[in-house]
């Protein structure tokens, strides 16, 4: 009996330790996955960041897609452990690689028209979005300003500066996460499973394999401004320029350099004018005259009759556009897109709000946002995608069919044709079964190393 309750003892004392060390692998193999999970997304933001560090040491400026493309082609890879997989969705579309945050409209430089193009977007909210990255406590005719947040018991107020996250939206007055966030609940940029399975949990969705996004699917305010030029250099700054500077920097001839310079000592002068106006016109007339020019109809500058555009005369050459009698000539599109490109008016002190890189920009934006013809936004998006190095310029903008400068020149302030800032969600794998983790990190290329500006982990 001694022996047989000794075996017994020893049994369940042995089976007790099989099942607490059975216990200690799994957990140990989950803590082991989630690591290796944990690394590979690591492993998948350093490869973009090391990408986006080579285009801005080698940038090529007769390609705007080459670094667009690169990080499509890295997007994926596999570890000794485990894998990475980076990708984001943009206006129902899945697509590989980072975003682009200059994809979207930048929320610090939409005017109050803009605004309301959006859906979902009411006068007293666009009114109290106004108010909050206004410099000013003086309350608009529907906005909001300290007292009201203050009389309501909330812990904070306006910022009466910019935003620095589209989060930040969520706390103006009249602002829903219904709205800004749509079914990205945890604004990743990329379909989770809750996300995409009906009302059986947290957030409702519609279970149709696409990511409705709200308006974090148009807006952002983590776009940056850059004083580098798609060349990689430095804009020139026309207000220090010599004539022989302009030359060099945008091939055009030493009149044309001239009159360019001329214009931009005026204090209402931009340079997106030269989209719709004739240097000439903009040199003599102080940059307020419209595209009215002689022998051309209102709106088109047409300088000759055998001009196509206004920016055009009938002596242009390819590269300059020539000269007509007794002036400096007018530009043609590729001097224009090269001098919008190199040139700037202001000086670059500090990186402000970003402009839409018209070359990644999806067409609810430009549809919903700035209110551009469906039917004109097709037909950009279309020739776009059509060309295998994009848009080098905003010029080029105006060889697509249906565009005219007319449409180009009041949103030209608002396009570029590069980006800065891009937001990697990477998703780390292990190859233990169940280990999965998730990084996002928002990028800042336009200087070495790059910066990085947000990261967290959900």
């Amino acid at each position: 009996m001694i022996v047989i309750w000794a075996v017994a003892i020893s049994a369940a004392i042995v089976g007790g330790i099989q099942i607490m060390s059975f216990r200690q692998a799994v957990l140990g193999n989950d803590a082991l996955a989630r690591v290796q999970a944990r690394w590979a997304a690591r492993a998948g933001v350093e490869t973009m960041i090391a990408i986006l560090e080579y285009h801005t040491e080698n940038p090529d400026p007769t390609d705007a897609l080459v670094m667009i493309l690169d990080l499509q082609d890295h997007s994926s890879g596999t570890l000794e452990t485990g894998s990475f997989d980076i990708r984001h969705f943009l206006d129902g579309q899945e697509f590989a690689g980072p975003l682009d945050e200059h994809s979207k409209a930048n929320i610090n430089l939409l005017s109050s028209a803009e605004f309301l193009n959006i859906r979902d977007m009411t006068p007293d909210v666009v009114g109290a979005i106004t108010d909050w990255r206004d410099a000013n406590e003086e309350a608009g005719m529907l906005g909001a300003e300290k007292p009201f947040y203050h009389n309501r018991g909330l812990s904070y107020e306006p910022r009466n500066a910019n935003f620095q996250s589209f989060a930040e939206l969520e706390l103006v007055a009249g602002v829903w996460p219904e709205y800004t966030r749509g079914e990205d609940w945890n604004l990743n940029g990329r379909i989770d499973s809750n996300e995409d399975d009906g009302d059986q949990t947290w957030p409702e969705d519609k279970p149709d394999g696409i990511l409705d996004a709200g308006w974090s699917e148009l807006l952002t305010a983590v776009s940056r401004s850059a004083a580098m030029s798609p060349s990689g250099e430095d804009r020139l700054l026309l207000a220090e320029a010599s004539t022989q500077d302009v030359v060099d920097r945008t091939g055009i001839t030493e009149p044309q350099a001239s009159a360019l310079l001329a214009y931009a000592k005026l204090p209402n002068a931009r340079l997106e004018q030269l989209l719709s106006v004739p240097l000439t016109t903009l040199s003599q007339s102080g940059g307020t005259s419209g595209a009215q020019s002689s022998g051309g109809k209102s709106g088109s500058g047409s300088s000759t009759a055998g001009g196509r555009t206004g920016r055009s005369s009938g002596g242009r050459t390819p590269t300059t556009g020539g000269a007509t009698q007794g002036g400096p000539g007018n530009l043609d599109n590729a001097a224009i897109g090269r001098v919008l490109n190199e040139c700037t008016l202001t000086e670059f002190k500090r990186p402000g709000p970003g402009k839409i890189n018209i070359n990644t920009v999806t067409g609810a934006v430009l549809r919903d946002v700035f209110d551009m013809n469906p039917k004109l936004v097709d037909t950009i998006l279309s020739r776009r995608d059509a060309k295998p190095t994009g848009l080098t310029s905003l010029a080029a903008v105006l060889d697509i069919p249906g565009m005219t400068a007319q449409t180009l020149a009041p949103i030209a302030k608002n396009l570029d044709v590069q980006s800065f800032v891009f937001t990697i969600t990477s998703r780390g794998r292990s190859f233990i079964v169940g280990g999965e983790s998730e990084m996002i990190v928002t990028v800042d290329r336009s200087m070495l190393p790059a910066q990085v500006l947000s990261y967290r982990e959900p």
